[in-house]
């Protein structure tokens, strides 16, 4: 385990101070394998009207959208308002900027979270990356690898309990986890230790999805890896128009391979 502190980072306190919000091992292979491959909706369905919630930190509030939409919300909406089975999809967002998995957790608790939750076809989910920052923040002045250890652990344990309770609320509900990215990609692309810890993130939000039943993964770090445009927001850290189009895009290639036939089958059958 490496000990030599992030001394770049240092130089980054004062920007991060403003942004409240960034943003693979597989554990379960067999499930991945499954659920990559595309389950066709049936021609016999009949065009429903999908009930989503959008839960999670900035990605899901959208800053850095500038049509103040809600970040990969109204994209997603517009690609599942197109596509065959799906007459109407109807959004509730709940993102709050700088939203950390601890946070998350005492918000769907609440009445109006939960609520929205029990009646949802699918729950979205983006958290994660403010966990991550606070570990910098907290540790700017000698930052370790080791630093991540314990945060990472709580994060698990949050995001478990997270899962738990919209399966208490929902159990039918499809549930998309979306992955967190380097926040500092843009600026500093040769750093490494940050790549891993954002793998490891990325990792053990897996390995929580597996112990759930219709739950799903979107990996999102490859978008703002090697971009062939600008993909963030003037703050460098959160995405821009064409960053949050590019997420909406793999959620929905996602949804296409199991999870939206399953919701219109679910519908189906209770109509």
């Amino acid at each position: 385990m490496m000990k030599k502190p992030f001394t770049f980072l240092v130089l980054l306190f004062s920007l991060l101070m403003l942004v409240s919000c960034s943003n693979q091992t597989l554990y379960n292979k067999e499930k991945d394998v499954i659920v990559t491959e595309k389950k066709d909706i049936p021609v016999s369905f009949l065009p429903q009207e999908l009930s989503i919630v959008s839960v999670g930190d900035s990605l899901t509030q959208g800053v850095g959208d500038s049509t103040g939409k809600g970040g990969y919300v109204p994209y997603l909406q517009d690609l599942l308002e197109t596509t065959k089975g799906v007459n109407k999809a109807d959004f509730i967002n709940y993102g709050v900027r700088g939203n950390r998995s601890d946070q998350l957790l005492k918000r769907i608790k609440t009445e109006e979270v939960s609520e929205s939750i029990k009646k949802a076809d699918g729950v979205i989910i983006t958290i994660g990356g403010n966990d991550i920052m606070k570990v910098v923040r907290n540790n700017f002045t000698n930052l370790q690898v080791d630093s991540f250890i314990d945060p990472l652990d709580e994060y698990e344990k949050n995001l478990t309990d997270v899962m738990s309770i919209i399966r208490e609320n929902n159990p039918n509900a499809v549930i998309i986890l979306v992955g967190v990215y380097n926040p500092f990609i843009k600026m500093f692309s040769d750093i490494k230790e940050m790549n891993q810890i954002v793998a490891d993130w990325n990792s053990t939000s897996e390995k929580v999805l597996a112990g759930f039943d219709h739950t799903y993964f979107v990996p999102i770090e490859n978008i703002f890896e090697n971009p062939t445009s600008e993909l963030l927001y003037e703050d460098y850290f959160h995405p821009n128009d064409q960053g949050y189009q590019l997420i909406a895009e793999a959620i929905y290639n996602k949804m296409l391979t199991a999870p939206l036939a399953d919701i219109l089958e679910n519908l189906q059958t209770e109509n």
